[in-house]
């Protein structure tokens, strides 16, 4: 969904594996609750800071009459951000330790730009749900709480931050993470690890707290290290989209060799595996694997890989190598879709749905409700989804698309709606109608 992480994350990860070496977080949760001035400790507490920069933010803090360096100027990059003292757009940044490298989202607090929130947490795969321990949870903490639920964020932080301000009461941590953890069962999040923190003060960010010994977990950073990732893409049945078709001659035949390349979306794939081609359903052996130009026995998700097959069947930019149960060939699609243009989404309207690697021409033919994502009702839609509005719809395209749900397949299931007319994204979408479901309930 968010093209430029994306691309970032596919030349990180095309020699290693997600789950020893690369970790994509997002930040989340109400204005003012500290975001960007946890991520600027973990960047400047990590030493991930260009000293010209560190000087730099140090003399602007000091202009402003601060007494040490406002971290949260390491991510708020725009000028408008830095005047108004909030987060508008999102601030990717990429650190690393000696145990993961990192790809941080931190992402908008208000509620005019929750869409902005959607992209840096539609690739993640751990939230940080910051909370202001004087506040506790509020709407804007279950809006983003109902968005990381609809995305399927597997692992979420909730970042109780300013224990400073209440004196590091155990009691105030103990009372914030009850109220969460009933409301994150009801949105149907399984997996949440509270942490008390002042990122002001640097207590449990990337150093224990001596002012909070009744907490004896890990601190944000060691939980970030070691929180495992990247098995459920890797344990998932094969899906190869493939992005580009290379035609390259043969060193030890007189022949030219085709080869598919393409990011592994999921699953495992060896040389001497068969695979299926969708959408033709024609089917081969894997007779080659090629990774950065060396050849190699096996590939698995989210490596980047060139695949050669042993029979000439056509193949192009936009097919699925598959193996395993296989995809759904829809031409109708029941999705949830999140608004993300200043255009309203109307029924039958027409757009370009773009689904890994393939684009069609789709059509909206209904949208079936709106949802209130403070939690999770639904309500109904008489005039279209408006920027930020997360709903359901009906979308009929010109061709059969290989899709997986979203709840199976993170990639697979995903998709973009496009305005045929300019090229600019309308919505993001996630196959399958789950707000309202069992686990958000309506």
């Amino acid at each position: 969904m968010s093209a430029g992480i994306a691309n970032v994350a596919d030349q990180t990860c095309s020699t290693g594996r997600l789950s020893g070496g690369l970790l994509r977080l997002a930040t989340c949760g109400s204005v003012d609750d500290g975001k960007s001035t946890l991520v600027g400790r973990l960047l400047y507490d990590t030493k991930s800071v260009l000293a010209d920069q560190a000087t730099a933010i140090e003399a602007v803090s000091r202009r402003r009459g601060q007494d040490g360096p406002d971290l949260a100027l390491l991510t708020d990059g725009l000028r408008a951000e830095r005047e108004q003292g909030i987060t508008i757009d999102v601030a990717y940044r990429y650190f690393a330790t000696p145990a993961r490298r990192f790809i941080l989202a931190d992402t908008p607090g208000h509620v005019q730009y929750t869409r902005n929130m959607v992209t840096g947490a539609s690739t993640a795969d751990l939230a940080v749900i910051l909370v202001d321990a004087r506040n506790g949870v509020v709407a804007q903490t279950m809006r983003h709480g109902a968005i990381v639920a609809l995305l399927r964020v597997p692992h979420v932080v909730l970042a109780v931050n300013k224990m400073d301000t209440v004196g590091y009461q155990e009691s105030t941590f103990t009372a914030i993470v009850d109220e969460f953890a009933q409301r994150a069962r009801e949105l149907g999040i399984a997996d949440v690890t509270a942490i008390p923190m002042s990122a002001l003060t640097g207590d449990n960010v990337v150093e224990p707290s001596a002012r909070m010994d009744w907490y004896d977990g890990d601190t944000l950073l060691s939980h970030l290290e070691n929180v495992p990732v990247g098995v459920d893409s890797i344990g998932k049945p094969l899906r190869l989209p493939v992005q580009y078709v290379i035609r390259h001659p043969s060193e030890h035949r007189q022949v030219v060799e085709r080869w598919l390349a393409g990011q592994l979306a999921s699953g495992l794939l060896k040389v001497g595996d068969p695979v299926v081609v969708q959408p033709s359903g024609e089917s081969s052996v894997v007779v080659g694997l090629s990774v950065l130009g060396k050849e190699t026995d096996s590939v698995q998700a989210p490596q980047s890989v060139a695949v050669r097959l042993a029979d000439e069947i056509d193949v192009s930019r936009g097919d699925m190598l598959t193996a395993g149960p296989a995809p759904q060939m829809l031409r109708h699609i029941t999705a949830d879709v999140c608004h993300l243009h200043d255009r309203p989404l109307r029924a039958r309207q027409r757009v370009l749905l773009k689904h890994t690697t393939r684009t069609v021409p789709a059509m909206v033919e209904r949208i079936d409700y709106c949802v209130d994502v403070t939690d999770a009702h639904r309500l109904p839609c008489e005039d279209g989804l408006s920027v930020n509005d997360i709903g359901g719809v009906q979308i009929r395209t010109a061709e059969p698309l290989a899709v997986d749900d979203y709840l199976e397949n993170r990639r697979t299931g995903s998709f973009l709606l496009i305005d045929p007319q300019d090229g600019v994204t309308l919505a993001a979408g996630m196959v399958g109608a789950r707000v309202g479901d069992q686990h958000l309930q309506s």
